[in-house]
């Protein structure tokens, strides 16, 4: 993985610290630490499998770091493994010997993630009861695998994507919604398949919860169409969804049409789930560096939440308060933060969470010498750009005046992409084949 980073007095360390974070989170090791196989015994966490009582080892899956998994899992399984099939963000590919790989859209889904959900659904309902599924999930498979339920088109389905992107919904609310249009999500993959279920998962969520990574594609779904309906109300994009979502989910609220499998459904018996990696392993990995480095380092145990240049402002504002009082943390330190905060977009501007979180600390630390922040999607891709997030500084505010460049303008505007690439400030990785939220850093040397 190359890891391009702003030139600056700190950029050694940046480099050790979010190497560091990104090099744990890497969906290949987390996944061989908790799967094993000796002989024909294959061990999933706490759970011992013995492959020669299967006719059919079968994998699917989706999410930016399921082609990582994948290559991982045939490892594992050699020749036990009958083949499969999972879908990846386009440009997120990796080679592999029996499981397909195929690319899609992502944020908002697209034909050829269409193509690749029914290939999906097929490859499962297929299996018979003597089969083992495993099923490779992680961050982005809602918007991968889009299988809209009948009456509801792909243009209404990427609208719809368009409108809670923009509405600043968290993540499970978007996930609550996209479970009630879609015939995979919610549990609905596991409901249409016979086959013993085992789902292997690199969370991309807040405190792991099982039904919201992926929208819950294996799991049990406690949420209603009501609940659906409510959230779009709230987040003011009822009225402006297509009348084909909105039909469906008010027949749903009716019970004209099934809801999702729910707790205590028979079938999820035969599911187990196991949670191979997380935020918190890239945050322990990044402290952990920063502390080798010879940093005074507080590692953050509440996620970073709510409005992404909100955010910014008040974790920069900690160096502000840590300088004027000169405690509780002094120099040389480091504070390490996870998190997934949510920007409510209006116009066309370009950028991302990361990139606003910066952008917006930028503005706060102004002044403060040698004190940088640093934002990046441990994906690789902030929003729809190219970009993993930016560095900034105490400085960064003066260089953005000398060069006539209004960074506050920027935020306002939901623009900050132009101005932070223009001040040279972005973090650029590529794909890294992870995705396990954000990591956010605070610097003063």
């Amino acid at each position: 993985m190359a890891l391009s980073l702003p030139a600056s007095s700190a950029r050694s360390i940046l480099r050790r610290v979010i190497g560091a974070g990104l090099r744990a989170a890497d969906p290949a090791h987390a996944l061989l630490a908790r799967v094993h196989r000796t002989g024909h015994r294959l061990q999933v966490g706490s759970r011992t499998y013995d492959l020669r009582s299967f006719e059919r080892i079968v994998v699917v899956g989706a999410g930016k770091a399921s082609a990582r998994m994948a290559q991982a899992l045939e490892r594992v399984l050699g020749a036990y493994l009958d083949g499969g099939l999972v879908v990846v963000k386009t440009g997120h590919r990796l080679p592999t010997k029996r499981i397909t790989v195929i690319e899609a859209s992502h944020p908002v889904p697209d034909r050829a993630g269409i193509e690749a959900a029914k290939q999906l659904r097929a490859r499962v309902a297929e299996l018979g009861p003597r089969d083992l599924l495993i099923v490779l999930l992680s961050g982005g498979a809602s918007s991968l695998i889009p299988a809209p339920v009948d009456g509801v088109s792909l243009a209404d389905k990427q609208k719809l994507t368009q409108l809670l992107l923009r509405s600043g919904a968290a993540i499970q609310e978007i996930n609550i919604v996209r479970k009630h249009l879609s015939m995979v999500k919610g549990g609905r993959l596991a409901e249409a398949t016979r086959a013993r279920v085992v789902t292997l998962i690199l969370s991309d969520v807040i405190g792991n919860e099982l039904t919201a990574i992926g929208s819950g594609p294996t799991t049990p779904d406690p949420s209603t169409y009501r609940d659906a309906i409510a959230i779009m109300k709230r987040r003011r994009i009822w009225t402006k969804a297509p009348a084909s979502i909105r039909r469906h989910l008010q027949r749903g609220e009716r019970g004209a049409v099934s809801d999702t499998p729910k707790p205590g459904a028979v079938r999820f018996r035969k599911v187990q789930h196991e949670i191979i990696g997380n935020n918190e392993l890239s945050l322990d990995a990044a402290a952990q560096a920063a502390r080798r480095a010879g940093l005074r380092t507080v590692l953050f145990s509440t996620p970073i939440l709510g409005e992404a240049s909100k955010a910014g402002m008040a974790f920069a504002s900690l160096a502000r308060r840590f300088s004027e009082t000169k405690g509780p943390v002094r120099r040389p330190y480091c504070l390490v933060a996870g998190g997934e905060p949510t920007v409510i977009v209006t116009g066309n501007g370009k950028g991302g969470r990361a990139q606003e979180f910066a952008a917006a600390a930028a503005c706060e630390l102004d002044g403060l010498r040698k004190t940088w922040v640093a934002a990046i999607g441990t994906d690789g891709t902030d929003g729809p750009t190219d970009a993993a997030g930016a560095v900034v500084s105490g400085s960064t505010l003066d260089q953005a005046r000398r060069n006539g460049i209004d960074v506050r303008r920027a935020l306002s505007r939901h623009n900050t992409y132009p101005a932070l690439q223009a001040l040279n400030s972005h973090i650029v990785t590529g794909p890294t084949g992870t995705n396990v939220n954000d990591l956010y850093l605070l610097f003063a040397l």
